[in-house]
């Protein structure tokens, strides 16, 4: 979203669940600011198609990988991610999907389930999985603190300042001390 807002000048698009806790507000908002400025679909699929993933990012989860089971649980869209998770690996990836009219507008948002991260988090936990969760939003927060271990990755001054119980890191390298320590 905030590549988006960048390559339209859309200033209100660089708002996230780093901003605004709820996420329906936050989606609202988004498919009213679409709806205003005639944005489709292949619009933003455009600018997501330009975007690499954090520098560090391919190690990390190929260091991940030969350690641990991986699943990428997103409050993204299907219709978003993949052009993200084919540079990733192709990681299992759990998100939600976007409702479209015939001229590619997004007219809604259909959630996987409410408190979707939570939920996975606890459905794992129900198999016998003990969880690492790592997040930096505000829709973290109910997972972060539901699985075994919990992190805020280079999360917002607000977020850290709003959720003072969990460990804060910073680099790839304090993420895999942290991993490693389970």
């Amino acid at each position: 979203w905030i590549n988006v807002s960048v390559h339209t000048g859309i200033e209100e698009l660089k708002l996230t669940t780093r901003d605004i806790s709820d996420y329906n507000v936050l989606m609202k908002g988004r498919l009213d600011i679409l709806r205003k400025n005639n944005l489709t679909l292949k619009d933003i699929q455009s600018v997501i198609s330009e975007l690499k993933p954090l520098p560090g990012a391919i190690e990390f989860l190929d260091w991940l990988r030969s350690r641990l089971q991986l699943i990428i649980v997103s409050d993204t869209f299907t219709e978003f991610a993949d052009p993200l998770i084919s540079q990733l690996g192709r990681p299992t990836i759990f998100c939600h999907n976007l409702s479209t009219d015939s001229h590619g507008n997004i007219t809604d948002y259909i959630l996987r389930q409410k408190d979707a991260k939570r939920m996975v988090t606890e459905a794992l936990q129900n198999l016998n999985y003990k969880v690492i969760a790592i997040g930096d939003s505000y829709n973290d927060i109910n997972m972060l603190r539901k699985a075994e271990k919990g992190v805020l990755f280079k999360p917002p001054q607000n977020v850290i300042d709003d959720n003072k119980d969990l460990s804060v890191v910073n680099s790839f390298l304090s993420l895999k001390k942290i991993i490693s320590e389970k």
